[in-house]
């Protein structure tokens, strides 16, 4: 009987071991589970900001300043309605200020164009795409050639077009200037010189130190769009925009801590903002 108890009693001993280890090298349920998948961004990507300067007072200004740069899309009026067929050909920069035409080309303001027309829901035949056929296209509806047009438009996915848009720049011009400033050089020299006293030595030391210094320039830029009738280069509608363009500068100056800013939009913003009113234009009106 107590052989039979001993017996049992390594049985259940055993089994209780199985049993044990069977439970530790069981696969844990999270583990068979695969990770879900991290929620899509509603927002689009984000990044980081690996500057040295990330967080402090002058990157939170200066990126402020940017932000309100930076580009946004227009909600275009008639968006949700297709518009028809077009090609956008390189227009004219007739102004003569160096700064800018040094800075931009025909084909730049084109390919903005190309852009802001496609968000606006036109069908948006890409200049690219057209090779040495652009060339002709360009030339002719800039001499109002019909014989020539109505023979380019013939070729492949042409035939659909029903428009030529151009933008031209028509002016560019630094209009206005003011600068103001504050040198304490002098009044700091005065006050130290009739104290007599070491305090007030000290006070002229201090107001002497002191720099200030603003500077604000204003650009107009005014831009001209045309829409051509792609079978007669007829004029279809025109239209001109403008808008200004402020950049300023600032600088502090007080006991050797200095301060100073500079910024405002570049004209490669100004162009683009140009063209979102221009096809703002023509998409309420003209679609």
């Amino acid at each position: 009987m107590r052989t039979r108890l001993l017996t049992t009693s390594l049985l259940m001993a055993a089994l209780a071991v199985f049993l044990a280890g069977c439970m530790e090298t069981a696969p844990k349920a999270a583990e068979t589970t695969q990770a879900a998948p991290a929620p899509a961004q509603a927002s689009g990507p984000t990044f980081g900001n690996p500057s040295p300067n990330a967080g402090t007072s002058t990157s939170n200004k200066a990126n402020a300043a940017a932000d309100a740069a930076a580009y946004k899309e227009v909600a275009y009026k008639n968006a949700n309605k297709k518009g028809p067929a077009l090609i956008v050909i390189p227009g004219d920069i007739k102004s003569a200020n160096a700064t800018f035409t040094q800075k931009f080309s025909p084909n730049n303001i084109a390919d903005f164009g190309e852009l802001e027309l496609s968000q606006a829901n036109f069908t948006v035949l890409e200049r690219a795409n057209l090779g040495h056929l652009l060339n002709e296209i360009t030339l002719a509806y800039n001499l109002g050639n019909v014989a020539q047009a109505r023979k380019t438009m013939q070729v492949g996915k042409l035939k659909t077009t029903k428009w030529i848009v151009k933008f031209d720049i028509l002016k560019a011009e630094q209009i206005a200037a003011n600068t103001k400033g504050f040198d304490g050089q002098a009044i700091g020299g005065l006050i130290g010189s009739l104290s007599g006293t070491r305090g007030g030595y000290a006070t002229g030391q201090v107001v002497g130190s002191v720099k200030t210094g603003d500077s604000t320039g204003v650009w107009l830029i005014g831009m001209r769009y045309k829409i051509m009738n792609a079978n007669t280069t007829e004029q279809v509608a025109q239209g001109y925009k403008e808008l200004k363009m402020e950049v300023g500068a600032t600088s502090t100056s007080v006991m050797g801590i200095s301060e100073s800013a500079k910024g405002g939009v570049g004209l490669d913003t100004m162009i683009q903002r140009l063209i979102q009113t221009a096809v703002w234009d023509i998409d309420a009106k003209y679609k």
